[in-house]
């Protein structure tokens, strides 16, 4: 621990701003971590910056009291890149929503993950559009009724850790909003790597998607339709952690398996193609899985860009 820094608390990074999101919105508790966590991280305040594109989620910024852009749809990755680049010694963080992050923002996540830019980026996935009153979105599953589909989407979700793997991101993981302790173990995770950590963060929309990932969420059932991956360990779930997963190697897909059986896989978070099976597994066939699905050490743009500069200069 750095002794030269002050003793920081949850309400030092708490701004004065009023709080305005729905009741019940999943917003709040992320909030609340994220601001019970930043003093865990034992670094300046002056150097944490937030920045946000548009969406609900994007209003994160005026509830920290840190520094932080609100910016324009999509692009925040874009500008977070800039200002990493401009003072690196900065911890850069990227609030976006499945919308802002992954339709009209597409693009400029795809680039900021395959270039490993230094930034946390919290992907907040509620699979609907809430700040523009309920359309569907890049995740909303097939059929989801929503004002610009009353007679249900015919789109295909995509997975955004999926995507973020296909991407070149070398921390992608996700979590749940409402488990306080395991969105600051993963984020605490994706603040120490060196490169772009991508999170992925199930968060209820009470408005406009309500109860979409209560089969994760409820404490009664959520053992058996969601398994937390930990390097090293074996794939099992299940309330009596029953069931585990294993690869077929004939075909080379994914199933359900007793969790004393042989060939129960253990999960390794460098192996990237099981990581891309793992990240797009959802029910009723399989659980969600959790935690982080793959890490991979990899040159950061930052780092490199910056050893340019020291070469240039001499």
């Amino acid at each position: 621990m750095n002794q030269a820094l002050p003793k920081l608390t949850i309400k030092d990074y708490a701004s004065d701003q009023e709080v305005r999101w729905c009741p019940g919105c999943g917003d709040y508790a992320i909030l609340k971590t994220i601001q019970k966590l930043m003093p865990e991280l034992e670094q300046p305040r002056e150097n944490q910056v937030f920045i946000s594109g548009i969406g609900c989620s994007s209003r994160f910024p005026y509830y920290m009291n840190t520094f932080g852009f609100h910016t324009i749809h999509g692009r925040a990755p874009a500008i977070a890149s800039g200002v990493k680049l401009a003072n690196p010694e900065l911890d850069v963080w990227v609030i976006t929503g499945d919308g802002d992050g992954f339709s009209i923002g597409g693009n400029h996540m795809l680039h900021v993950l395959r270039r490993n830019v230094d930034l946390q980026i919290l992907l907040f996935n509620n699979e609907i559009y809430g700040l523009t009153k309920g359309q569907y979105s890049p995740t909303s599953q097939t059929g989801t009724r929503s004002p610009s589909s009353p007679t249900g989407s015919i789109d295909f979700p995509l997975s955004p850790c999926e995507v973020a793997i296909g991407s070149g991101g070398t921390f992608i993981a996700r979590t749940i909003d409402t488990e306080a302790k395991h969105v600051s173990a993963v984020v605490t995770r994706g603040h120490a790597h060196s490169g772009a950590s991508f999170i992925e963060i199930l968060q209820n929309c009470p408005i406009y998607n309500d109860g979409v990932f209560d089969q994760v969420k409820d404490k009664k059932i959520a053992a058996d339709f969601k398994v937390e991956l930990v390097h090293g360990e074996p794939i099992v779930f299940g309330k009596e952690r029953e069931q585990g997963i294993r690869l077929n190697h004939n075909t080379l897909k994914l199933e359900l398996v007793d969790a004393d059986h042989d060939d129960v896989l253990v999960h390794d978070e460098t192996n990237k193609v099981l990581a891309t099976m793992l990240a797009t597994m959802r029910g009723p066939d399989f659980p969600v899985a959790v935690g982080v699905i793959y890490r991979e050490e990899k040159a950061s743009y930052v780092d490199e860009s910056q050893q340019q500069l020291i070469t240039a200069r001499a």
